[in-house]
């Protein structure tokens, strides 16, 4: 799907203002005139980032802003805020939005921090699909591989992992170089580095 900043408004001129301004500078824009109706529009497949007014008739920015996060949605989302809005802002702040403007705002700022949060979903998106890239291979390794993989990355050397294991050297070798070639990686440091973070 086309990264787009999804606007979110009940106010059909800043609405329209804010899509102009966004498409001028080349960025995508979907605008919805309430959280409803975005809420209905929203898929876990949707990138870019979101602009959510605080006030809006209905639902408002942050009840929204909760029943996405509890959706799992991963989007950035900035918070559009006028009429003293500025605590309800910092809330949503505390549970992970990416920003919050104060309308009326400088254009030129409001469109480069959108540029900055729909490159923050690209980064994140990428990371994840790495992620599963890891754990797809680490699913095609065999228990005894695994098992190598382990004492290897415990810093064991192909002797002491064959006497652990209670097989030769030679098998040890094997099963090294097919979970080398499975993970995609040539030493035991790349494969220490692919799996930081995932044990």
């Amino acid at each position: 799907m086309t990264p787009c900043a999804y606007l979110v408004d009940d106010d059909e001129a800043i609405r329209d203002s804010l899509a102009w301004l966004l498409e001028s500078r080349g960025v995508c824009c979907r605008s919805f005139p309430s959280a409803e109706d975005f809420l209905a529009a929203w898929e876990p497949a949707l990138a870019g980032c979101l602009l959510l007014d605080i006030r809006m008739d209905g639902m408002s920015g942050p009840e929204l802003f909760d029943a996405l996060n509890e959706l799992g949605n991963r989007m950035p989302v900035i918070f559009l805020t006028g009429h003293g809005d500025v605590p309800m802002a910092v809330s949503a702040l505390k549970k992970g939005a990416f920003d919050f403007v104060e309308k009326p705002c400088n254009d030129n700022e409001l469109v480069n921090r959108v540029i900055e949060a729909l490159q923050l979903d690209a980064n994140q998106r990428a990371a994840a699909s790495g992620a599963d890239s890891v754990n797809e291979r680490l699913n095609q390794l065999t228990t005894r591989e695994r098992q190598v993989m382990e004492l290897i990355l415990a810093g064991k050397l192909n002797k002491l992992i064959a006497d652990e294991l209670q097989i030769s050297m030679r098998t040890v070798e094997v099963h090294r170089a097919k979970l080398f070639d499975k993970m995609g990686v040539r030493t035991a440091v790349e494969l220490a580095q692919l799996l930081a973070g995932k044990r």
